[in-house]
């Protein structure tokens, strides 16, 4: 939200001292004082009119997990392990994901209670590619990359897949990269060819890789470097 916004919601202004405040430098946004009406205010700034604190704002949390199979991709469930069971973390419920996997898709999945940063990360109109290693039934032939690079149709949803990259690794195993994430998107595009999907691991998720280190339930905050490469 723009400072002024920000500023103006606030009861105890109008657009007229909002103007004032910034143009008299009383206005700061996590210790700067700015005069851009247009400066962004988010819910992790702290900001303030000269030495009163109108937010005090709260640390943005970023974790990559490495997600084992048989777990639910949820804040909470009934039934099963959810992946914030896996976080030994306080204030849990402030938490997110950021692009969900299926209940036995393994592999990176990050975790944040920033939702600017994950929207950047998971929306299509980003391409930002998701990078899977995907094992299947069948031989995977030559022709299921051009298929897939040129967009296959979904009827279900009356649209066409963005075009995608394909990789052959081995004769049942490939590695495939997509920028959407649309429901059960790579068993639904193997599935085109009547070849079912036995292991689906997912690699990267824009310019963040999976850490080697991390075996399928550990995980670790990102850092610094990897938070603003997104």
């Amino acid at each position: 939200m723009r400072v002024d916004r920000f500023l103006s919601n606030l009861a105890q202004f109008n657009r007229k001292q909002v103007r004032l405040l910034l143009v008299e430098r009383r206005v700061s946004v996590d210790g700067v004082i700015v005069s851009d009406p247009h400066h962004d205010v988010r819910e992790f700034s702290r900001v303030c009119v000269d030495d009163n604190v109108l937010q005090a704002g709260k640390p943005a949390r970023y974790f990559m997990l490495h997600k084992p199979q048989g777990c639910v991709s949820a804040t909470s469930d009934p039934q099963h392990p959810t992946v914030l069971d896996l976080l030994h973390e306080p204030d849990k419920a402030d938490l997110h994901i950021a692009g969900r996997l299926d209940f036995n898709t393994t592999g990176l999945m990050l975790i944040t209670n920033d939702g600017q940063w994950s929207r950047r990360l998971t929306q299509p109109t980003t391409k930002l590619p998701k990078v899977y290693l995907v094992a299947t039934e069948q031989a995977i032939g030559a022709e299921y990359a051009t298929t897939f690079a040129a967009g296959l149709y979904f009827a279900f949803e009356d649209l066409t897949t963005q075009p995608a990259e394909l990789e052959l690794l081995g004769p049942t195993t490939a590695r495939l990269s997509i920028i959407e994430g649309r429901y059960h998107q790579v068993k639904r595009m193997f599935g085109h060819f009547n070849n079912k999907v036995i292991s689906l691991h997912r690699e990267r998720m824009g310019p963040l890789e999976l850490d080697a280190a991390l075996a399928p339930g550990e995980y670790r905050p990102l850092t610094l470097q990897e938070i603003l490469q997104v």
